[in-house]
């Protein structure tokens, strides 16, 4: 009996082992999703477009003329409520369609890599948890 404690003792001290490297990868998981979304917005205003359509897209999102800052040809505080001559005139769909398509190996390694991490933390998880499930049993 001691020693079947003896060795659910060790098998707990390899799930939580398991447990640590699972917190790992879901925050790589976590930080690789948050990277891509600060890029995409720190480069909006790259791609010179606004709206999805065209900019008149965002008249019904404030019920008003205008559009955010991002959309202006040259930012400034408030340049949304200037006129439609300094907007981006291109939808932004389009847009990153085209940067989308040109840069599909890139984007499409980074999704299975992200892929990987998420499967790899399922793995761990379905391992850490059958080894807890065997631990319970050696001390029942």
């Amino acid at each position: 009996m001691a020693r079947a404690c003896l060795q659910a003792v060790k098998y707990l001290m390899f799930a939580f082992n398991l447990l640590f490297w699972f917190f790992l990868l879901l925050l790589l998981v976590f930080l690789l999703e948050a990277t891509i979304a600060i890029l995409f917005f720190a480069y909006t205003d790259k791609f010179r477009c606004c709206g999805v359509s065209n900019y008149t897209d965002w008249f019904e999102v404030y019920n008003a003329t205008r559009v955010p800052d991002s959309c202006c040809l040259e930012f400034s505080e408030s340049c949304g409520l200037h006129a439609p001559g300094t907007w981006w005139k291109a939808p932004c769909y389009e847009t990153v369609k085209v940067w989308l398509q040109e840069n599909l190996l890139a984007v499409g390694i980074f999704g299975l890599c992200t892929a990987l991490v998420q499967i790899l933390g399922l793995t761990f998880a379905m391992t850490m948890y059958c080894q807890v499930v065997k631990a319970d049993t050696y001390c029942a």
